[in-house]
């Protein structure tokens, strides 16, 4: 490493660490003080605070790591121009380019980095909170591992719609099913009724198990057939049903896929269609950090005389409020059909990404 891209790395390594602590810090803080009748009702200690907010700290450092390298680039760079001596390098022979390459590396690293968070830890510390949720809100710790399941959707193989009661899951016996099936043109073609299912032995038997066929008018046939023990060629294990309980933000991106992959065999447009917008803003989010630094790099060359903390810190609120409102507009247009799931999560970080080069290069 040159001694010029270490004199501009520490400062900003060192910006970024303490807007970070600061950003968790007043999370905590308003999170807490949100939840302290909780707290003081139900006697919750010290310790079990400390650990909630552990668990719960990989789904804080994704989130308020973007805007806290982006308000470090335009704060340390911003005091380098205020101070000439942006200039002074440049008069050296530096591009722009090459003043922006240490902060570039740290963004793509952070960008590495949070992607290997959001798939490794941010699920599990989702589902962690939650429970200790449940805890803070005076709800005892078993309702949170609960073995009967109720009012049950799954999405199946072969175009198939399973409405469950209730889903035992300690013992693998569901209550109350309904199974819709329905053809590529999704057309109803035949209704299941069945008091019980269970698992076992790789394959699903049915009890007081009833099949209505159904004609292309949607009008129920003579070909009804009822028994009272019926195995049915199923694929889907107890797993699987598990799987689909969960929301997306708590599955990793291995299991959103898979979900999305059934889905399609299932012909269910507009879910998968919401849950593909979901998977590529994934990969999208965890570029953010890289996307906030290009952006904030012409803001930072362009400040001179007040290249404060309050500066920064305005410009960095302005670049990032943009940016993630302007996300979540596409995202809603792709989940509404209106944009491609793709377009839909990549559209604003392309725009925002030539945009920034764009401008660096002008300036450069």
């Amino acid at each position: 490493m040159r001694i010029l891209d270490s004199y501009i790395l520490k400062p900003i390594v060192a910006t970024f660490l303490g807007c970070l602590f600061v950003f968790i810090f007043l999370y905590m803080i308003s999170d807490i003080l949100g939840r302290l009748d909780e707290i003081l009702r139900n006697h919750i200690g010290i310790l079990f605070i400390y650990q909630y907010y552990a668990s719960y700290f990989p789904v804080i450092f994704t989130q308020t790591s973007p805007i806290a390298i982006l308000l470090a680039t335009i704060y340390t760079y911003g005091k380098l121009n205020r101070n000439n001596e942006l200039i002074a390098m440049r008069c050296g022979g530096l591009s722009l380019w090459q003043l922006s390459a240490p902060i570039l590396i740290t963004g793509t690293i952070l960008s590495i980095a949070i992607f290997f968070i959001n798939e490794k830890y941010v699920p599990q510390a989702q589902a962690q909170a939650e429970k200790m949720k449940n805890r803070l809100a005076g709800e005892k710790e078993a309702a949170s591992k609960e073995e009967i399941i109720h009012n049950l959707t799954f999405y199946g193989l072969e175009n198939r719609l399973f409405f469950v009661n209730s889903f035992d899951t300690k013992n693998n016996i569901m209550k109350g099913i309904t199974i819709l099936e329905h053809s590529q043109r999704q057309n109803l073609t035949a209704k299941i009724v069945a008091a019980k299912a269970l698992y076992k032995d790789t394959a699903w038997t049915f009890y007081e198990f009833t099949k209505f066929y159904f004609d292309n008018y949607g009008q129920v046939t003579n070909d009804t057939f009822y028994s009272e023990e019926q195995i049915l060629a199923i694929t889907e294990t107890p797993k699987d049903f598990l799987q689909q309980r969960k929301r997306p933000e708590l599955m990793t991106i291995t299991q959103l896929e898979d979900y999305i992959w059934r889905l399609k065999k299932s012909s269910a447009t507009a879910a998968v269609r919401n849950l593909s917008v979901d998977l590529y803003n994934w990969y999208a989010a965890s570029v953010s950090c890289l996307i906030l630094i290009l952006a904030g790099i012409p803001f930072s060359f362009a400040i001179r005389r007040r290249a404060n903390i309050f500066s920064s810190f305005g410009a960095c609120i302005a670049l990032s409020f943009l940016y993630y409102i302007l996300t979540a507009v596409s995202l809603a247009l792709g989940k509404s059909g209106i944009l491609f799931p793709f377009a839909a999560a990549w559209i604003i970080p392309a725009v925002f990404f030539a945009a920034s080069i764009r401008a660096i290069t002008k300036a450069s």
